[in-house]
C-alpha cells in the first residue's frame, strides 16, 4: 500500500516540474579511418666501417662473397673434354656435369641430388640457425656486393643520408646514374652468367658481341639481370623479410639449442652511457652503453636487443659491432654473441654448446642424410 502511493506521489511531482529539458543531438564529423596491412618501407643505411679494419665476422662475410662468386662467374669457363664442364642443355636433353652425363631417364639423380641440398639444409638449421642466410644466400650475397658498389660511389652511411636528404643536383644526379649503371652492369652479367649454365656460354659470348642472341636467351638474361638488379639494389631486407620462405618456416627447425645471435640480457641491462673510467656497476648500470651501434650496422634494421626476430638473417654484424665498442670501453667481449637459449638460461659457454650438437633431431636429419648421400653416390658408381 505504501509503495502505491510514493508511487503516485512521484508521479504527482514530476508532472509539476514541467517537461524534462532537451538535449540536441549534434551529429559528430564522419572521419575516414584507412587501414593498410602493409607497412611502409623505411630506408637503412646499414654501417659498414668498424674501427680500422675488417672485424672478424666481416672477413668471414667477404670471404664467402668471393668463394660463391668466384665459383659461379667461373664454372661456365671450364672446359672437360672439349666441352663445358657444367652445362644444361635443355634442348639436347642431356646435363653435363664434368665426367658425368644425365639422361631425361636419369631424373632420379636429380631428385636426389634436390633432396640431398634440402636435408643439409634442414640439418645445416637445427645446429647453426640461419648461418646460410648471413653468409652464403644469394640475397645476401649479391645485396652485400651492390652495398659495396654504393659506398665506392656515395660513401659510407652517413654521407649517403645526406646525399639522400639534398634536393636533386647535378652532383647527386650523376651519383646516381653513376651508381645504377654500375648495378646495371653486374646484374647483366649475372643474368649472362645464369644463362651461359643452359647455353654453350663461349658461343653466347661471341652472339652478344655480335648483338644476336636469341630470343630466349635474351630474354632470360634481361629477366634474370633484373632480378638482381632489383632484389639487390632496390628491395634488399625486403625479400628476407617478406619474400623468403625460409624466414617463416625456419622456426620449425629451431630448438633450444640451435645456435642464434643472442643479447645477454642479464649482463647488459639496465643499459646507459658512460665513460672507460667510471664503475658501471656502481651506477647500477649493465655493461650495454647505449650506443646503437649495433641496429646502425644491421642489414635488416632490427634491434638484436629485443631479443630473437625473424628478421635476423643471423649476419654477426652486431657481435662485430658490440665487440668494437666492448674493446673501447674496457669491458669484456660478448655481450651479443653466438650462443643458444638454453645456453643463456644455463649460463655455459661453447664446451656445453658442443655437447648438446648431437641431439636427436640432429642426429635423424644426420642419418637420412648420409643414407640418401650413399645410395646416391653408390648408384652413380654403378651406373
Amino acid at each position: 500500500m505504501s509503495t502505491a502511493v510514493n508511487r503516485k506521489r512521484e508521479q504527482r511531482e514530476a508532472r509539476s516540474a514541467g517537461p524534462a529539458p532537451v538535449i540536441p543531438i549534434k551529429e559528430a564529423p564522419v572521419r575516414e579511418v584507412v587501414e593498410s596491412l602493409y607497412e611502409k618501407r623505411k630506408e637503412i643505411y646499414p654501417r659498414q666501417k668498424i674501427g680500422d679494419k675488417l672485424a672478424y665476422f666481416q672477413k668471414w662475410r667477404w670471404a664467402l662473397v668471393w668463394i660463391t662468386q668466384v665459383v659461379y662467374y667461373g664454372l661456365p669457363w671450364l672446359q672437360w673434354n672439349d666441352r663445358q664442364a657444367v652445362l644444361f642443355d635443355l634442348a639436347a636433353r642431356k646435363f653435363y656435369i664434368f665426367g658425368l652425363v644425365l639422361w631425361p631417364q636419369d631424373i632420379i639423380y636429380l631428385t636426389a641430388i634436390l633432396i640431398i641440398a634440402a636435408l643439409s639444409l634442414f640439418l645445416f638449421t637445427a645446429v647453426g640457425g640461419r648461418l646460410w642466410c648471413g653468409y652464403a644466400c644469394p640475397q645476401t650475397v649479391y645485396t652485400e656486393i651492390f652495398m659495396w658498389i654504393e659506398r665506392r660511389i656515395e660513401g659510407d652511411r652517413a654521407k649517403r643520408m645526406r646525399l639522400d636528404a639534398e634536393p636533386m643536383s647535378a652532383r647527386k644526379f650523376a651519383l646516381k646514374s653513376a651508381k645504377h649503371a654500375a648495378w646495371i652492369a653486374v646484374a647483366l652479367w649475372t643474368g649472362f652468367t645464369f644463362v651461359g649454365y643452359f647455353t654453350p656460354i663461349r658461343e653466347l659470348g661471341s652472339d652478344v658481341l655480335r648483338l644476336d642472341v636469341g630470343g630466349w636467351s635474351a630474354f632470360w638474361i634481361l629477366f634474370y639481370g633484373f632480378a638482381t638488379y632489383g632484389n639487390a639494389g632496390w628491395m634488399r631486407e625486403q625479400v628476407c623479410k617478406y619474400m623468403c620462405p625460409y624466414a617463416r618456416f625456419q622456426s620449425a627447425m629451431f630448438d633450444p639449442d640451435t645456435l642464434i645471435i643472442t643479447y645477454d640480457r642479464e649482463r647488459g641491462e639496465p643499459r646507459g652511457p658512460s665513460s672507460k673510467r667510471e664503475d658501471r656497476k656502481a651506477k647500477g648500470l649493465g655493461d650495454c652503453v647505449d650506443c646503437g651501434l649495433c641496429v646502425q650496422v644491421c642489414p635488416t634494421g632490427i634491434d638484436i636487443r629485443n631479443g630473437l626476430q625473424y628478421e635476423c638473417i643471423g649476419c654477426a654484424a652486431c657481435i662485430d659491432a658490440c665487440n668494437y665498442v666492448m674493446d673501447r670501453v674496457g669491458l669484456p667481449r660478448g655481450l651479443i654473441r653466438y650462443s643458444t637459449e638454453r645456453a643463456i638460461e644455463g649460463h655455459y659457454g661453447a664446451a656445453g654448446i658442443w655437447k648438446r650438437v648431437l641431439r636427436p633431431r640432429v642426429l635423424v636429419y644426420a642419418s637420412i642424410l648420409a643414407a640418401i648421400t650413399t645410395a646416391l653416390v653408390v648408384a652413380l658408381a654403378l651406373r
